[in-house]
């Protein structure tokens, strides 16, 4: 296992950044900050204004070649979140594709999770793509998002988060 972020450590959210989805006229509002038990993930997902999605990530690169997927431990609210892995894959004119996975929480459990990169769903801002190939060796970005089209607040810590076999 090759441990990529043990958020209980850290001390500065500095290198991880909040995108909402105000970027195209939602409401919503998330957030990275520290807490005792490492990063926290929280804010209000709003569906106002054809919003619904709040990412938190920060940037590579990351060679995680060898390794055939990510294991992750988080402390949710019951919603169901996405891990969100950008590699060297384009669509139109340099945009990357996303390659996410499932991060299903249980309310006021830890969970440790496995997403193999080879079940990753692809996609460009909220469309489903396919032949899109992912690049473990090639990570540009790592991040969480919420976009379970549920409004209301919501809150989920991360651990840590490792490559893993």
């Amino acid at each position: 296992m090759k441990m990529l972020f043990d958020f209980r450590e850290e001390v500065s959210p500095a290198n991880w950044q909040a995108t909402n989805d105000g970027v195209m006229g939602g409401r919503s509002q998330g957030r990275p900050d520290w807490v005792e038990q490492g990063l926290r993930f929280s804010g209000v997902l709003s569906l106002e204004n054809n919003g619904g999605f709040s990412w938190i990530h920060t940037s590579g690169p990351f060679d995680l070649g060898g390794y055939s997927g990510i294991r992750l431990k988080v402390l949710g609210d019951g919603r169901t979140y996405q891990l969100r892995l950008q590699s060297d894959a384009m669509i139109r004119r340099g945009e990357p594709v996303a390659f996410s996975g499932t991060i299903a929480t249980v309310a006021g459990e830890w969970v440790e999770l496995f997403i193999p990169f080879d079940e990753l769903q692809q996609s460009w801002r909220g469309r489903k793509l396919r032949g899109y190939s992912f690049n473990p060796e090639k990570i540009q970005r790592i991040g969480f998002m919420l976009a379970d089209k549920q409004p209301g607040p919501f809150e989920m810590k991360i651990s840590w988060v490792a490559a893993d076999h």
